[in-house]
């Protein structure tokens, strides 16, 4: 993979409005184009889970396709967003 983790959390974090991104690599870095994201942003408020997992999509675009096989998505509003 081309990108790293830090990469991967600006490009969402640039894209999504206020949005805080944590990546990580839940298999271990072997295997580092499945990856996992939490995302906490308010512009998820009044969205439903799809929406918000498309935006985050959108946000990440070609990435999808070449540098990220599979992303385990969870995306929070503040208010939601685990401790």
């Amino acid at each position: 993979m081309d990108l790293e983790l830090d990469d991967i959390e600006r490009i969402i974090e640039s894209n999504v409005p206020d949005a805080d991104a944590d990546v990580t690599q839940p298999r271990g870095p072997e295997d580092d184009d499945h990856l996992a994201a939490v995302v906490v942003s308010p512009a998820f408020e009044d969205q439903s889970l799809v929406d918000q997992h498309e935006m985050v999509y959108d946000a990440l675009d070609d990435h999808m396709t070449t540098d990220i096989h599979a992303l385990e998505l969870k995306t929070y509003t503040p208010a939601d967003a685990p401790e």
